[in-house]
């Protein structure tokens, strides 16, 4: 029987003034029972809404009514047509702006919880699956992909599907790139990432770590010398960006970038951590996307007080709603219409705190919201002792500078076409390495649509 109830099944979560002392996972996840109770609000529609809003084109509609008949592996299957990473997407993905977005549910009421539906299932699978993946018969082709971020497995995990043999090379010690080094533990396990990268090991593909692409072997090295037919870059966006104001030198600054890797990657926040990170009482975050909220919660868990310090309004906030919600119920306040202009320091160069400039909104930039104009005389300034500068990032220059014949935009995007192909023949790119900063899910849809370009490229 159909659920008409407007109202989703809650997400069960930790109470916020516990995990907020804890890296433990905020999210607790639904029981089966809530579930297939959630399912049931689907309407099947013929026309799919939510599918047009999944970049990976996800059989939504299939996978929910297997879930809604109790049938969880059945779901399962359908999601492991389109997604590698299905325990990943239903945790991090922003649904509200894409499958669930375009939910008829969502017209009258709330939508179908997708993104907590695919978590479910991926996790139902995860917890029992013991048979061993099969590996498919190898159609003699070889394929590098550069960088083991979402969109590095995507493309993998798709071609090793097909029979190529597939080595991902990484640069850092351990393969996930932002799954396991920018987005942390109480919002995406890293047991889990784990988990999905093993499935790819089991079909075949190789991961060598510690491979600086650039570095240990250049693009072209790959080709001419050691046999790759195609190459797909995934390398993401790397590179922190700064304000350009006095202070950003001092002890005590951080990028997001830096402060997040430490903390995710290197477990800074274990006492016994091989890799520090300063200990802060009170944070300013500069920023108001999903990292600044990703850092800002972070430094809450170590006992900080925490200010997100960002230049236009509440409306205007680019980072997920639930995000953003979660960061307020752990008590991290909300500086809106406030702009850095100089962080202070003492005499052994230590962040003493950081001035700021009161804003108000004035006419809507190129981007399409209002600008932000200082209102003057209105100067002020913030007691903290640490400051993280999380205003985005851009890709690494090192693939550029190394790669004979790659174009680049003015500020480091690879230029592809809408297959992925770049301007060199047989090289491909996608994800944050090409669009600059976006989300898990569109790099993983670029991977997607890149692998299957290769595929056709190859059987010519």
């Amino acid at each position: 029987m159909a659920n008409m109830s407007p109202k989703r099944n809650v997400m069960p979560t930790q109470a916020p003034d516990v995990r907020n002392k804890n890296f433990d996972e905020v999210a607790l996840g639904y029981t089966a029972e809530a579930a297939i109770d959630e399912a049931k609000r689907c309407l099947g529609c013929k026309h799919m809404p939510c599918v047009s809003g999944c970049p990976v084109k996800i059989h939504i509609p299939a996978f929910v009514a297997k879930v809604a008949e109790g049938e969880f592996e059945e779901a399962y299957k359908i999601l492991s047509e389109a997604t590698s990473l299905p325990a990943v997407c239903g945790r991090v993905c922003p649904q509200e702006n894409q499958c669930e977005g375009k939910c008829v549910r969502g017209i009258k009421g709330e939508p179908v919880a997708i993104g907590r539906l695919e978590r479910f299932v991926a996790d139902y699978h995860n917890a029992r699956a013991d048979a061993p993946i099969e590996r498919p018969t190898s159609n003699g082709h070889k394929v590098a992909v550069v960088g083991s971020g979402p969109s590095g497995l995507t493309c993998a995990g798709d071609l090793a599907k097909k029979g190529y043999e597939v080595t991902v090379f990484e640069a850092l010690h351990l393969a996930g790139g932002v799954l396991v080094y920018g987005i942390p533990e109480f919002r995406l396990p890293k047991a889990i990432v784990g988990k999905e990268i093993d499935g790819l090991r089991a079909l075949g593909v190789r991961i060598e770590t510690n491979a600086v692409i650039g570095k240990t072997y250049t693009v072209d090295e790959l080709m001419e010398d050691m046999g790759f037919e195609a190459v797909f870059i995934g390398t993401g966006a790397g590179l922190p960006k700064f304000m350009g104001i006095e202070g950003e030198n001092l002890n005590g600054v951080y990028s997001a970038n830096e402060f997040l890797t430490r903390v995710n990657l290197m477990k800074a926040y274990r006492e016994n951590s091989a890799t520090p990170v300063q200990r802060p009482l009170r944070v300013a975050v500069v920023g108001g996307g999903n990292v600044a909220m990703d850092a800002a919660r972070c430094a809450r868990r170590f006992g900080a007080e925490v200010s997100i310090v960002y230049r236009r309004s509440m409306e205007e906030l680019p980072a997920r709603r639930e995000e953003v919600e979660h960061a307020i119920e752990e008590g991290i306040e909300f500086r809106l219409l406030t702009n850095p202009t100089a962080i202070l320091g003492d005499d052994k160069k230590n962040v003493t705190g950081i001035r700021c400039v009161e804003m108000e909104l004035g006419e809507p930039d190129a981007s399409g919201r209002c600008r932000p104009v200082a209102k003057e005389g209105s100067e002020f300034e913030l007691a903290v002792d640490c400051v993280i500068m999380a205003l985005g990032t851009s890709p690494n220059p090192l693939i550029k500078s190394t790669t004979k014949g790659l174009e680049t935009t003015r500020w480091g995007g690879i230029v592809t076409d809408e297959r992925g192909l770049t301007s060199r023949e047989g090289v491909y790119a996608g994800g944050d390495a090409v669009t600059g900063a976006a989300t898990v899910i569109l790099a993983m849809g670029a991977g997607k649509t890149a692998a299957a370009a290769i595929d056709r490229y190859l059987k010519k």
